[in-house]
């Protein structure tokens, strides 16, 4: 029952909130009037008194079905994210069209016409346009609609995750039906003063198109965050209840297996008691092992256990790698058992051959897991990288260190570990191993360029596929900009002419850029060197700035047609 009234209470909440609102026109305007049957005159035809229910209906089966399956699903087939949303937009656009145009809604039933027909003048249900507004209907966020997208993004989809997410599916179909019947109300009062009226059609139809066109520009999200979310009280609320807290413990986010790791406090000074270690699970395959064989933590008792949560192209990673690697060197004959999990920020993560140039590149040694499918990252309740776990001989966390820095005391913890479990061990000296770790806010952060996390780019607008890009007059500090045409996919982007430039305003010493494809690269530091670099093959880590460039100030990079770039990383 706590699930069944959370996820109603999450729907309600969600269905009043402002990120329903760009459905909320093409609801009310649809629900009493539908396309024209083939062959009739175009006119509002009688819509059948079902028909809101049904439109509802099908947007929320979609929306369910789409929340929890269809990352799964589009991941089996190898399939773009985005491609469920797009197919939404477009039925969208032609519903649309077709409630304009009568005439090219026959056009479209032509392939359909040696199917048997229903009675004439019955009329649409309404079922196929709500099936396609629920792969385009995209409400807040709150803690129960993540909790939900989670467990689907990972597929870890029990009886639990499916009551919650249907119980919050009605919650928000509860309002839409009252807008949805409203609309019907509307347009039987309109037919009753004319009897041949097909204004409400024809706004019906432009909302619509204006619908589909917003949603392949973004624009409702532009709009959305100009709107305060007055519901966001009520979900903070609801999620920090005791009913909330029991009842989205789903998902593999907060178990009994993993409830204690909330014991540890970030960076302790001091060991701490924090339950024992979460299994290792869902691990696709493992390197440096014998015959890639995996590991049962609980095959490791006796020994001190420090799991490395990382990611290849991960600059962070980068800089924290060799402190575990030399950990690994100088602990190992001591007891201690160093695992690497290969957690994929990026779908080219997921490879495994770049995972063991990764691997090699760092010089690890140790066995490493890789998990494709989040699936031990979502057990621990991991959210960053790098990440370590500190256990102790009996199978019990005792540290836990998010981010870069703090290996000192991580490297004090691991020997006082050491002691407990052999008190006669023989420790080598302490590793001497420069920590490189900027200091927060000294570096630009992070730079993505693919549109689905874009983040400090110079210009206007940034969305996904072909623009035609030019420099700003000024640029701001830690941004950057593009010159020339380009395509932008969801994690790259990529010249789609003979070359690009790319314009930095960095901050930071040591500058990287994900690179893959093949070609060469041109860098010019302003003040500071210039120089090609050769790209070839899978999307690994390049350094653009030396030692000897200044630490600040404008990089520039010219980009053949061929060379796909992915991000910039800053240390």
């Amino acid at each position: 029952m706590d699930i069944v009234l959370i996820g109603l209470l999450g729907g309600l909440i969600t269905g009043i909130s402002p990120c329903i609102l760009p459905v909320l026109p093409v609801i009310f305007l649809t629900a009493g009037t539908q396309p024209t049957v083939a062959g009739k005159l175009p006119e509002v035809i009688q819509a059948k008194r079902s028909r809101p229910f049904w439109i509802i209906a099908g947007l929320v089966l979609s929306f369910s079905v789409v929340t929890l399956l269809g990352s799964v699903l589009l991941g089996l087939l190898n399939i773009p994210q985005s491609a469920i949303r797009w197919a939404g937009v477009a039925v969208l656009l032609i519903i649309g069209v077709g409630m304009l145009f009568p005439g090219f809604e026959q056009i479209l039933e032509k392939p359909f016409q040696r199917l048997p027909r229903r009675k004439v003048g019955e009329g649409g249900n309404g079922f196929g346009m709500g099936l396609a507004l629920g792969t385009v209907f995209v409400p807040c966020a709150g803690p129960v609609l993540a909790a939900i997208i989670v467990a689907g993004a990972t597929g870890q989809i029990g009886p639990e995750t499916v009551l919650l997410t249907v119980s919050f599916a009605i919650g928000v179909a509860v309002p839409l039906l009252v807008f949805a019947l409203a609309g019907r109300s509307v347009a039987q009062r309109i037919r009753g003063f004319r009897k041949r009226e097909r204004t409400i059609r024809i706004v019906g139809g432009v909302a619509l198109i204006a619908l589909a066109v917003g949603l392949a520009f973004n624009v409702p999200q532009a709009l959305q965050r100009l709107l305060p979310d007055y519901t966001a009280g009520f979900q903070k609320d609801l999620a920090e209840s005791d009913a909330g807290k029991s009842a989205l413990n789903l998902g593999g986010l907060v178990t009994d297996e993993n409830r204690d790791l909330d014991k540890c406090t970030n960076d302790a000074t001091e060991l701490e008691s924090c339950g024992t270690a979460p299994s290792i699970k869902g691990i696709d395959g493992w390197l440096n092992t014998p015959n890639g064989e995996g590991i049962d933590l609980k095959s490791l008792k006796g020994k001190v256990v420090l799991i490395d949560f990382w990611a290849y192209s991960c600059i962070n990673c980068q800089r924290s790698i060799p402190h575990v690697v030399a950990w690994d060197k100088a602990y190992a004959d001591a007891g201690l058992q160093v695992i690497g999990v290969h957690s994929p920020e990026y779908a080219f993560e997921k490879d495994r051959s770049n995972v063991e140039a990764g691997a090699k590149d760092f010089g690890i040694t140790y066995p490493v897991a890789i998990d494709n499918n989040l699936s031990t990252w979502t057990n621990y309740r991991n959210r960053y990288w790098p990440a370590h776990y500190l256990i102790d001989a009996e199978g019990t966390v005792r540290h836990i260190s998010f981010g870069e820095g703090n290996y000192e005391t991580t490297e004090k913890l691991i020997r006082e570990l050491l002691k407990d479990a052999n008190p006669d061990a023989q420790l080598p000296g302490e590793t001497d191993v420069e920590d490189v770790t900027p200091e927060i806010g000294s570096t630009t952060p992070e730079t993505f360029l693919g549109s689905s996390k874009d983040r400090n780019f110079a210009g206007d607008e940034y969305r996904a596929g072909d623009g035609d890009f030019t420099f700003p007059k000024q640029q701001k500090e830690d941004t950057f900009a593009l010159d020339g045409k380009w395509t932008i996919e969801t994690q790259y982007a990529e010249p789609t002419t003979d070359s690009g430039k790319i314009r930095l305003e960095y901050r930071g010493q040591e500058v990287r850029a994900v690179i893959a494809g093949s070609g060469t690269i041109d860098v010019k530091v302003k003040g500071g060197g210039t120089r090609s670099v050769d790209i070839d093959g899978t999307p690994r880590s390049y350094r653009l700035v030396e030692a000897d460039d200044p630490d600040s100030g404008t990089l520039e990079v010219q980009v053949p047609k061929g060379v796909q770039v992915y991000s910039f990383t800053f240390g």
